[in-house]
């Protein structure tokens, strides 16, 4: 997460800003509105993880994560703390290649996703998100050891993934919440 912002304002330079893991399932509401429902968000930062999960109900975890970049080789690390499960992990290890100028039907589907949908109290909610088309990268797995999917609840992979992609990220602004 890099500057992440409310409705027009600024991204928080330290506050919105962390390593972030997330396992997520691609949804479809009732009005045909694209999303993400997460089943869970490492962060290293306590303040917004203890804001998302009182205020929103979204399903943050506080983690000792870092991103260690040697060339074009990245490193990724998270490790929970609370609320756990403890000691759930996730390395990743991938080396970047080149840009990707017109993203595959199966790319596209993957980052064009414009909002995430997730349970308010009780009822079902969209909460939009703007920001510019990632620009993506072509990626190789050098190394994955996680355990973050099954601490979701879902099986683990039957095999390596289908797709590796790389971002260097994009500016991203919430807006208000819809039925």
């Amino acid at each position: 997460m890099h500057r992440v912002g409310w409705l027009r304002l600024p991204g928080i330079p330290y506050l919105g800003s962390f390593p972030e893991t997330n396992v997520r399932l691609y949804s479809v509401d009732t009005h045909g509105r694209r999303g993400v429902v997460f089943r869970s968000l490492d962060a290293s930062r306590l303040l917004p993880v203890l804001t998302a999960r009182t205020l929103f109900r979204i399903p943050y975890v506080w983690s000792r994560m870092s991103v260690r970049r040697d060339g074009p080789t990245l490193t990724y690390t998270s490790s929970r703390r609370w609320p756990g499960p403890r000691g759930a992990h996730s390395t990743l290890t991938v080396r970047t290649g080149e840009r990707i100028t017109e993203p595959t039907a199966l790319e596209h589907f993957l980052t064009a996703r414009w909002g995430m949908h997730s349970d308010f109290s009780g009822r079902l909610l969209y909460l939009p998100s703007s920001h510019p088309r990632w620009p993506l990268h072509r990626a190789e797995l050098l190394g994955c050891d996680e355990d973050l999917v099954t601490a979701a609840g879902l099986p683990a992979p039957a095999g390596p993934p289908v797709s590796v992609l790389y971002s260097p990220g994009v500016p991203v602004r919430f807006t208000r919440p819809t039925g």
